[in-house]
């Protein structure tokens, strides 16, 4: 089946005929008509039966083209109407411009779908095209439109805005339509509406970004966190905090701030950009940082508090102007630093740029904040630790003095016993000389009588058992034990009671010795810090 309007196969040789006819026709009209006149130059008269064929072929002539002429527009309406049913089904925009005036000639009825503008007002004012390109793309859009007017070359993506203010993207190609002389006189094209295609495009670019962006938080925070651990000193500590924390939260001045004391408050590590120049180790004023809580109402309320907080203009903060060091500060963040449910202090972050700062920059220093008050702790316990050991050593030494001291009083009792004896009590810690069987108190020196309580005349001829000194008597078996078989204690921990009945955590240290002809026990106990392994991370 042939479609309306489309010639098939078996329209052409009807068609072939017509147009024979039509050509036959008038031929023959004008051979008749030029045998006429050249009988009436030659005074010649006619048939009537000739004037007859004559006058009819003219009728059939002027019968036949009117047919045609007829024809001929029936089918270009057709044509026309064809043209508008498709362009007015179509969700794209046809377009024709001039190519010199660059007027719109024509435009299809998705031109109002897409713009929300008439056609009518479109073709009233054919250049109004122009003002509906958004202000930003409109330059680089004419300019490609003058272009294409030369090269016939036209295919960009820009946005447009609509009367309601809305703006969508559209995506126009063109192409040109030369004349007889190969000039371009118009440029045809479509236009399509790509604002879903584009909002799509826009979002998946931005998943990436936001996937890219937390890709690079995580490797930052795995590097802050490696780094954290690296090395358990204090000042080092501080270091990789401060460098990992620029890595997350761009910032002028970045501080750790901790509680030292009542109102005091001191910077345990502080760092500005752009950073001074290293210099050989001298006094500055106000470095580091030192602070009063009473004296800034907004910094008690931090400390009280012990939350997050985001500012993102300082100049709204009413109180502060009164936060020493922080003052040229516009925006500024702090983040509470917490480990085993001790408050540290706080991580200070600032920007002399006010609005710098968002949520998602409180949330990275959040984020850092857990592996930091964890490095903060254990370099605190570090050195703790690494005083202990020095303080440790000490004692060792000393015990080692007075075993010397006493071995040449075995030898030579003379001034050695006198050497043994200024050793044994000018000793800063606690000296004790006990029966090794009995535990029985021979000597013990003043440092030990003031850290128990109890008088050198009071615990001399009587034994620890009678004294109740240990809390735990197996802790005295073991030591006993361990001296019975010639190995000497060293730093063992263990919980004494003093007079008063407190219980005293003591690190505890014993050699066997031989004294006045007996085997003992010369040893030295000294206090020890709480340990809460909980704080160990």
């Amino acid at each position: 089946m042939v479609r309306s309007g489309i010639p098939g196969k078996e329209t052409r040789p009807r068609d072939k005929a017509g147009v024979v006819f039509s050509i036959l026709i008038p031929l023959l009209a004008a051979i008749l008509l030029f045998v006429v006149i050249q009988a009436k130059l030659r005074g010649e008269q006619l048939p009537d039966f000739v004037i007859f064929v004559e006058a009819l072929g003219f009728v059939v002539v002027i019968l036949a083209g009117t047919w045609f002429l007829i024809r001929g527009v029936r089918e270009h309406r057709e044509s026309e109407e064809r043209y508008r049913q498709m362009a007015s089904h179509i969700e794209e925009i046809f377009w024709m411009l001039d190519a010199e005036s660059k007027r719109v000639l024509e435009v299809n009825e998705a031109y109002e779908t897409i713009t929300g503008r008439t056609r009518r007002s479109l073709l009233d004012n054919p250049t109004s095209c122009e003002e509906i390109i958004h202000p930003e793309d409109r330059v680089h859009v004419l300019g490609k439109l003058d272009e294409a007017t030369r090269t016939g070359k036209f295919d960009e993506r820009f946005r447009i805005t609509l009367p309601n203010g809305d703006v969508r993207w559209v995506r126009v190609h063109g192409f040109p339509m030369r004349n007889a002389a190969g000039k371009i006189w118009r440029l045809v094209g479509t236009a399509q509406d790509i604002t879903e295609q584009k909002q799509a495009e826009d979002q998946v670019v931005k998943n990436l970004e936001i996937a890219e962006s937390a890709r690079a938080e995580a490797d930052a925070l795995r590097k802050a966190t490696l780094s954290l651990t690296q090395d358990l000193h204090m000042d080092s500590v501080m270091e990789a905090l401060l460098r990992s924390m620029e890595e997350l939260v761009p910032y002028t001045s970045a501080r750790v701030i901790v509680p030292e004391g009542g109102p005091h408050l001191l910077a345990l590590g502080e760092r500005e950009i752009p950073e001074q120049p290293k210099a050989s180790p001298r006094y500055r004023p106000g470095h580091p940082l030192t602070l009063i809580a009473d004296e800034c109402p907004f910094l008690k309320r931090v400390l009280e508090e012990q939350k997050s907080v985001l500012l993102a203009d300082t100049s709204k903060e009413k109180d502060w102007q009164t936060f020493n060091g922080h003052a040229h500060l516009r925006s500024w963040l702090s983040v509470p630093l917490k480990a085993s449910d001790e408050y540290l202090g706080f991580l200070s972050i600032g920007h002399t740029d006010p609005n710098r700062y968002t949520p998602d920059h409180l949330r990275r220093a959040e984020l850092l904040s857990i592996p930091a008050a964890a490095a903060i702790q254990n370099a605190r316990l570090y050195s703790t630790a690494d005083m202990y050991g020095s303080e440790l050593q000490k004692r060792l030494v000393d015990l080692q003095e007075a075993e010397t001291a006493l071995a040449e009083v075995q030898e030579t009792p003379g001034a050695s016993r006198d050497k043994f004896e200024k050793v044994f009590r000018s000793s800063p810690i606690p000296f004790s000389i006990t029966t090794l069987r009995e535990g029985r108190f021979i000597d013990v020196n003043s440092a030990f009588e003031r850290r128990y309580g109890y008088s050198r005349a009071e615990v001399l001829g009587r034994t620890v058992h009678e004294l109740h000194m240990w809390c735990d008597p197996a802790d005295r078996m073991w030591l006993t034990e361990q001296l019975r078989q010639g190995v000497a204690v060293r730093n063992k921990i263990t919980w004494l009671r003093a007079k008063s009945g407190e219980i005293k955590l003591t690190v505890y240290s014993a050699d066997r010795i031989h004294f006045d002809g007996q085997p003992c026990v010369l040893a030295v106990s000294e206090d020890t810090p709480e340990f809460d392994s909980r704080k160990a991370n």
